[in-house]
């Protein structure tokens, strides 16, 4: 499970990537780091800019500067600020996305599957710092109500769809038997985060722990796989 967190997680070492960020070399040039690394960058330190100061206090200068490079390159990578909100939710979603796709064709029993899956979702929507992010769009929504449609389509019903995709997939393997998985994946997660997210979102309680998630997960991949098993896989 460990490679779940790796390829998912937000980037690690925020302060050593912004150190590394445009620093001389040699006589004065440059570092040379490719644009894909540098745009990680980048959107880490966009990540902590929002959800630390808001989304209206959060201009393209701070970025540049948290990410460590000039506002010319950030410009050059990401457009505007509203792109770059887009960008910095839209970018862990994709790691997300491709682990939970490569599980979907993968051996094992259905319920040890969905277990693994379920972790790796708890694992973005009980993210610290995307709990910080909900509570910047919910403050701010009323103001600036694109960002809450942005990550309702990028990061909630993205989570929704990949986890519905995944058991699509299942059913199609005939190890479970489901009518809606749209309607089965938004029960699923409900089940696994509704409760700790609510807690942490309105501060009555610290996000669990990774030994807490894998129970939740277990539970709730017993409780889901006893309803929709499969007659053929019985």
């Amino acid at each position: 499970m460990t490679g779940i967190i790796e390829r998912h997680g937000w980037p690690m070492a925020i302060t050593k990537q912004r150190a590394a960020g445009e620093t001389p070399r040699g006589r004065g040039r440059p570092q040379a780091r490719p644009d894909e690394e540098t745009r990680a960058v980048i959107l880490d330190a966009a990540r902590h800019e929002f959800a630390s100061t808001g989304y209206a206090a959060t201009n393209m200068e701070g970025v540049a500067r948290g990410a460590g490079i000039s506002t010319k390159t950030l410009y050059r990578l990401i457009p505007n600020k509203a792109a770059l909100f887009e960008a910095a939710i839209t970018d862990r979603l994709d790691r997300f996305a491709s682990s939970v796709r490569l599980r979907a064709c993968e051996g094992g029993d259905i319920e040890t599957a969905l277990r693994e899956a379920l972790v790796a979702c708890g694992e973005l929507i009980l993210d610290k710092d995307v709990i910080a992010l909900q509570r910047m769009i919910l403050g701010e929504s009323e103001n600036f109500p694109e960002i809450a449609a942005t990550f309702y389509q990028k990061a909630i019903r993205r989570t929704e769809n990949t986890l519905a995709n995944w058991l699509n997939a299942q059913a199609k393997r005939n190890l479970i038997e489901i009518e809606d998985a749209n309607t089965a994946a938004g029960m699923l997660l409900g089940m696994l985060a509704f409760q700790p997210q609510r807690a942490a979102l309105f501060g009555r309680a610290p996000l669990p722990d990774r030994k807490e998630l894998e129970q939740r997960a277990r539970v709730s991949a017993e409780l889901f796989v006893k309803g929709c098993a499969s007659s053929r896989a019985k």
